[in-house]
């Protein structure tokens, strides 16, 4: 027991200095990561990845909270445009739930992988948006928020990889779109969180200590480690120079892209 427990700190050590630097919860890591420490652990193959997602999620929550605590204390954080994005990332975050528990989300990674892959090639060659680009109206911006929470919730992330490039193609400076990524991370993993308990309390076979696709080991162990390491995370951002930041993301996207193709 004591190896996994490690293995869940360390992880947890990773997904906080990713969650500050970048905006992102670190789920697209800490989803396969856990996946594989739960088959390790040989929980049943038909609760793995659900037992995975939902937990991903509930760390998020707390790694997400630090993380924004320390971009806000520097001011970077824009609460508008969270506030603008919340409704539809929570209703989006809800549905999310539903539909990975009731179907695979094959064809949804792959679409996700080709985005994401994309994305990273126009913030890694420098592609500008239009000088006039700027946050759509309240129906775009809700429409912009259900995609984010629905496709976050199915796949298990804080939403980052869709909320940064979102923002910074509407003209939005890069630290300031990964404060503003890292605050949108706590509504979409709290309803993401909360859907996965609710449809996962009559779930047979769980292992001990799950409540309802989260698993209290697991969610302790990273949890707690990551809100340690997130304000690191959110320093270096403040601290790395603009086009590094941009290059270190690209580069995560990638990561992220490739290995949801694979998948």
């Amino acid at each position: 027991m004591l190896p996994i427990l490690l293995l869940y700190l360390a992880l947890g050590a990773f997904a906080g200095v990713m969650a500050g630097l970048l905006g992102v919860g670190g789920g697209l890591i800490i989803v396969p990561v856990l996946a594989g420490i739960f088959h390790h652990q040989q929980i049943s193959e038909a609760l793995i990845m659900h037992l995975a997602i939902g937990t991903s999620l509930a760390t998020i929550v707390v790694t997400s909270i630090s993380s924004v605590r320390a971009h806000h204390q520097r001011g970077a954080v824009l609460w508008t445009a969270v506030w603008r994005l919340t409704p539809g990332i929570v209703i989006g975050a809800w549905v999310g739930a539903v539909i990975a528990e009731a179907l695979p989300s094959a064809v949804l990674s792959k679409v996700f992988a080709v985005f994401v892959l994309t994305i990273a090639a126009q913030m890694a060659f420098g592609a500008k948006p239009a000088p006039h680009r700027e946050l759509p109206g309240t129906a775009g911006m809700a429409m912009t928020g259900g995609v984010i929470g629905l496709v976050s919730a199915i796949v298990g992330i804080g939403g980052g990889s869709l909320t940064v490039p979102f923002l910074t193609w509407c003209n939005i400076a890069m630290r300031q779109a990964v404060a503003t990524s890292a605050a949108c991370g706590v509504p979409i993993a709290l309803a993401g969180a909360l859907g996965f308990i609710v449809t996962g309390l009559n779930a047979t076979g769980l292992p001990a200590w799950s409540l309802g696709y989260i698993y209290s080991p697991a969610l302790i162990g990273v949890a707690v480690v990551s809100m340690l390491t997130a304000p690191l995370g959110a320093k270096l951002a403040h601290t790395l120079p603009t086009a590094i930041l941009k290059k270190v993301f690209a580069i995560f996207l990638v990561v992220i892209g490739i290995k949801m193709l694979l998948i």
